[in-house]
């Protein structure tokens, strides 16, 4: 079942080309900021500033830029397509009479959710440390009114940014994908999925700003917790990635537990 939405979601012309418009932003950017290589971004602090030192930081700068809405949407869109896409060609009371168990069938869906949503990730990356090399070089990784990272250093940091992000937008697509088998069309769980994103991130600014109730309703969700990660290479306060990935896991196994009982009780003719 893998081989199979692998085969029929990852490899459509929609999903490579939303691989591939992730992957042009880092491209873009790297060549509009080339004439300030080797020195600070317009005063910028953080990794936005640090940008144009090194590939490893313009690759970071890209995940930081994009984290925040356009990779969740992204993500968002895919992972509703693979929850919807059985029953909107059709197909779906076909693989409930052939050889394929609907545990089966929701683990391939699953399983394809989690290869897309790292390979959204790993676009973004690749294209920025490609392009990073281009403009910028290998040099060490720089940390504004800081020492350099080294090597190994910042690699650790890298992995452990990238993994944290790509647990955040698992959360984001697994209630994308649950909303994929709960509503009619496909083209509703996206726009369901896409506006849960842009809604809870506007609650969230706006909560940081105000605190009481409107903090705490916040703090619930998992949009609250997706910029965490750019404290792993801020030298004046520790990262705190725990409650994040916590809240990520929660809402990861919340959704899957609905997709499965969506799944379980869905009548194969609907």
């Amino acid at each position: 079942m893998l081989r199979v939405e692998l085969t029929t979601q990852l490899l459509r012309l929609r999903t490579l080309i939303a691989f591939a418009a992730l992957a042009a932003l880092p491209v873009v950017a790297g060549l509009a900021t080339a004439s300030s290589a080797g020195k600070r971004l317009n005063g910028q602090d953080g990794l936005f500033g640090a940008a144009p030192y090194s590939a490893l930081n313009h690759a970071m700068a890209s995940l930081e830029f994009t984290g925040p809405l356009l990779l969740p949407i992204v993500v968002a869109m895919l992972a509703a397509a693979i929850g919807s896409a059985d029953r909107d060609w059709g197909i779906l009371r076909y693989l409930y009479v052939a050889p394929v168990t609907r545990g089966r069938l929701l683990a391939g869906q699953l399983a394809a959710v989690v290869i897309a949503t790292a390979a959204a990730v790993a676009s973004v990356f690749a294209a920025g440390v490609v392009t990073g090399l281009a403009v910028f070089g290998w040099h060490p990784f720089h940390v504004v009114g800081a020492a350099n990272l080294s090597t190994g250093a910042a690699l650790g940091r890298v992995l452990a940014a990238c993994g944290y992000l790509t647990l955040c937008l698992l959360g984001i697509a697994a209630i994308a994908f649950a909303l994929g088998l709960l509503l009619p069309r496909g083209a509703e769980a996206v726009a369901v999925a896409i506006a849960f994103v842009v809604v809870a991130s506007i609650l969230n600014g706006q909560a940081t700003s105000r605190g009481g109730l409107l903090h705490a309703v916040a703090v619930a969700l998992p949009v609250h917790y997706w910029q965490d990660w750019p404290a792993l290479f801020d030298p004046s306060a520790p990262a705190h990635l725990g409650p994040g990935a916590a809240v990520q896991l929660a809402t990861v196994a919340i959704a899957a537990g609905v997709a499965a009982l969506v799944l379980r009780r869905r009548d194969p003719a609907a």
